[in-house]
């Protein structure tokens, strides 16, 4: 029961955020946009400027990697059985392979780890955003009737602003250059402000939503394998890495998170089986409420 109290006040900024859509309306898109580009990358490059890099970050890539890849090695199982088309194969893979991090897995693990895990939740973080950004927007293109395949993922990589905080900050530290005490504090005002920012801007998105009739076995396929299957084979990965016992907790937890809400703007700026997507992205960040306290249970 205690760890349901950890998610209370995470969902209670989400329905602030929901609550705020729907009975004032802003304009999400602008809100969301601000805090990908302008506040999140602060955070980011507060991260890489002051975290001492190790192996650890490697071994994290490669999980992370391998974990997208064996999903969407699943998701083609399944499809090659059902007989799924192209558009259908890609909407699943967009809804069931990539894991809501940033702004709900990100202050799960703050809540849960403090300071510490924070540092690591936000490599995560980058990395998972990396994976999106291309990975994510090549099958949504695939899925699209005028695809641009890799290179919009590519194209989409380099319009990514949390992979120049990154750089910026690792430079920085790389180069031994000392920031002035007013400057650190104003890094430090924006990164605070990201992560509450991000959340309330997630719930604004779920707002937006709308659940038509989505094909039961398709969303249910997709329920299963982001809420169930993805932390179930993040534990046998995680068994195979040498990193520290609270990094796999924190990778676990990552992998339970519900479907990434970037999948839902992916899928309806291709077309590519938009309903089931935010379907997904709704209805699992709503089941998270049920099934994460029991991956806390059986985790930490």
């Amino acid at each position: 029961m205690e760890f349901l109290f950890v998610l209370m006040p995470i969902f209670g900024i989400f329905m602030l955020g929901f609550i705020g859509q729907k009975k004032i309306g802003f304009d999400t898109k602008t809100i969301s946009t601000m805090a990908l580009y302008l506040m999140s990358p602060v955070l980011v490059f507060q991260t890489f400027y002051t975290t001492t890099f190790t192996l650890t970050y490697v071994y994290m890539s490669i999980y992370l990697l391998t974990l997208c890849f064996l999903l969407i090695g699943l998701v083609y199982i399944v499809a090659y059985l059902k007989g799924y088309s192209t558009v259908e194969t890609c909407g699943m893979i967009l809804a069931s392979a990539f894991m809501n991090n940033g702004n709900y897995g990100t202050p799960v693990v703050l809540l849960l780890f403090g300071v510490a895990g924070l540092e690591y939740a936000i490599i995560l973080m980058v990395i998972q955003q990396l994976i999106m950004c291309t990975i994510g927007v090549y099958y949504a293109a695939k899925g699209s009737k005028e695809a641009g395949g890799i290179n919009m993922a590519i194209r989409a990589v380099k319009r990514m602003p949390l992979v120049y905080g990154a750089l910026l900050g690792g430079s920085f530290q790389w180069l031994n250059i000392t920031l002035s005490k007013s400057v650190i504090q104003a890094v430090d005002l924006v990164a605070s402000a990201a992560i509450p920012t991000i959340m309330i801007t997630l719930g604004m998105q779920l707002a937006n939503i709308s659940i038509k009739k989505l094909p039961k076995a398709k969303i249910s396929f997709a329920l299963l394998t982001k809420l169930a299957l993805s932390p179930l084979i993040a534990y046998v990965l995680v068994l195979f890495l040498p990193v520290d016992e609270m990094v796999k907790q924190i990778m676990i937890i990552m992998a339970a998170m519900p479907t990434a809400a970037n999948t839902t703007m992916y899928a309806l700026q291709f077309n590519t089986e938009p309903d089931l997507v935010s379907g997904a992205t709704l209805l699992s960040t709503m089941l998270s409420l049920a099934t994460l306290p029991v991956v806390f249970m059986l985790v930490l």
